[in-house]
């Protein structure tokens, strides 16, 4: 991955969730050194695995306490530069072990966090909104459950001019558009990037996303690489390229 991000700095690197395995302090620690010594902006937002399953007490009174302490006091950090704004949502709330939520507030919020009171009329910026959970049915997610009330935020996110969303936990890479939400929204989820959770054709490998962004043409676009690790050639490949049209 090191080497990877060497090669193509990137202006962001964005996790979307699941930094650790089981919240442990020194897994946060870990995940934050290795996310500095990358070298470049980074975006991440807790995945139901950043909650502790068996610190029972914890779970309910201080589930983002391990979180806060040892990688970053912010669940919902943002990023904004001449071409992009990026926004976080943490969605790894519920008390159940995997399913996740927004919330009421989080909703009513959509817009004011990307337009930061402003005009909903684009600027020319990409938009892009991050979380952990499924937010539609892709057919390579078929089986997961979207998050509660995941139909809410695809049409609160189309409001907002929203253009992408980076999802994870279901260690499946998939690209597809989000249905029935009133503009041309593309939902972009990560496989597993650096341990050996892969499902599916990904069983025991490695992947993730390069997105390149074209702002200049007279029709804006993103390219999304899919990249999955070569055992033979130690490093990460291309695997599948998606064309995305933004709105």
């Amino acid at each position: 991955m090191e080497a990877l991000v060497a090669e193509r700095r990137p202006d962001l690197v964005v996790v979307s969730g699941d930094l650790t395995q089981r919240a442990r302090p020194e897994q946060f620690r870990q995940a934050r050194r290795f996310l500095l010594g990358l070298g470049l902006p980074f975006l991440a937002v807790p995945g139901n695995h950043d909650v502790p399953m068996y610190r029972v007490w914890e779970r309910l009174l201080d589930r983002y306490g391990a979180y806060r302490r040892h990688f970053s006091p912010d669940l919902e950090p943002s990023f904004r530069d001449a071409e992009l704004e990026v926004v976080g949502f943490n969605t790894a709330f519920n008390l159940t072990i995997e399913d996740g939520r927004f919330t009421p507030r989080q909703l009513a919020r959509v817009g004011e966090r990307f337009h930061r009171g402003g005009s909903t009329e684009s600027d020319g910026r990409v938009r892009i909104a991050v979380v952990h959970h499924p937010l539609a049915a892709l057919p390579e997610l078929m089986g997961w459950r979207t998050a509660r009330r995941s139909g809410e935020a695809l049409r609160a996110f189309a409001a907002a001019g929203v253009d992408l969303v980076l999802a994870g936990h279901v260690h499946v890479a998939a690209v597809g558009t989000a249905p029935d939400c009133g503009r041309r929204l593309w939902l972009v989820h990560s496989g597993t990037s650096t341990s050996r959770r892969g499902r599916g054709t990904e069983q025991g490998r490695n992947t993730c996303n390069l997105i390149t962004l074209d702002t200049e043409s007279v029709g804006r676009s993103a390219t999304v690489e899919q990249m999955l690790w070569s055992e033979q050639d130690e490093r990460f490949e291309v695997e599948a390229v998606h064309d995305c049209a933004l709105a």
